[in-house]
């Protein structure tokens, strides 16, 4: 999703090979930065349980969650907030928000996923026709919701003239990343308003891809693999990160991540698309590792939702 211009080891290409595949066994895998979550499983209002700070600290990552003090946001009490961000969490995923932290809550935590919240400075960006729905039924009305965007708000839109835009690549962008990012592009391409060429060599680009790790001086560090893999940030800034230390592929195999798939969903980012809550969506926040997707409906009338928006804002 796109960060609010807003939120390893070393690079293994994996191709769809049956000895590369057989290589990634689970037994390999390094702990998840949300592993942490797994141990609180159960715990609700009035709980004081080791953990709950860092609980604090993903709510607030991805936009649920903003205490007006550190004092509340460090300390192991599951508080009224607390509660309250993690309900409006249960309902963008679709999960009974009880605010409590159950099973179906903490599968979902734990999936790796985009970077960018999913409430961008008040905005929950991960709207749907279901989500309103939901919103507005009396057993929800006490739960602290916001309006439902398909884009970020304020002037996080591209230019009404700018419907060509050109991407380039950052110097340690491997070269098996670049065809998956290009074909990302023409698939935008052909479902919007926006054109799309890679930048010449003596052009600046408005929109540029590279791979980076942990602390890369953006203001969201990326923090290993398996937690957020990737991340944008919204127009007209125009940069898009990969996490170096996570194990990309040019196609999906085992314990993964599609270059191409990843790529479309920032893309949708960088064009001022936000999250969305429909699971088979481009923009749905979260992915698997091995899995694939392609441009959904939603995500079409998004972009479609993108064009009107766009042409009130200029008529106004």
């Amino acid at each position: 999703m796109a960060l609010k211009p807003l939120h390893f080891f070393s690079l293994v290409f994996i191709l769809s090979s049956v000895a590369n595949a057989k290589r990634q066994m689970p037994s390999d895998q390094k702990p998840s930065p949300f592993d942490f979550i797994k141990h609180l499983e159960g715990c609700h209002k009035g709980n004081k349980t080791k953990d709950i700070h860092h609980l604090k600290h993903y709510l607030h990552q991805f936009g649920y969650l903003d205490y007006p003090n550190q004092t509340h946001a460090n300390n192991n009490d599951f508080d009224d907030l607390l509660e309250s961000a993690l309900k409006t969490y249960q309902l963008n995923y679709h999960i009974k928000p009880t605010g409590t932290v159950d099973a179906e809550t903490i599968a979902k935590m734990v999936t790796p996923r985009c970077g960018n919240p999913d409430i961008v400075r008040g905005t929950n960006t991960m709207r749907s026709k279901s989500n309103k729905r939901q919103n507005s039924s009396p057993s929800t009305t006490s739960i602290h919701t916001v309006s439902h965007y398909s884009f970020f708000p304020g002037k996080q839109r591209w230019s009404p003239s700018k419907t060509h835009l050109t991407y380039g690549f950052e110097p340690n962008t491997p070269t098996a990343a670049i065809d998956p990012v290009v074909r990302a592009f023409a698939k935008w391409d052909s479902a919007t308003h926006f054109t799309f060429s890679r930048a010449q060599n003596n052009q600046k680009p408005n929109m540029v891809i590279g791979f980076h790790r942990r602390d890369h001086r953006d203001g969201y560090p990326f923090d290993g693999p398996g937690g957020t893999i990737a991340h944008a940030f919204a127009p007209e800034d125009g940069r898009f990160h990969y996490d170096s230390e996570e194990t990309w592929s040019v196609a999906p195999v085992g314990n993964t991540f599609h270059l191409e798939t990843v790529a479309l969903h920032e893309i949708g980012h960088l064009l001022g698309l936000g999250h969305s809550s429909i699971a088979d969506a481009i923009m749905f926040p979260s992915i698997q590792s091995g899995a694939t997707k392609n441009l959904h409906a939603d995500d079409i009338q998004e972009s479609e939702l993108y064009i009107m928006s766009e042409n009130q804002h200029t008529d106004t």
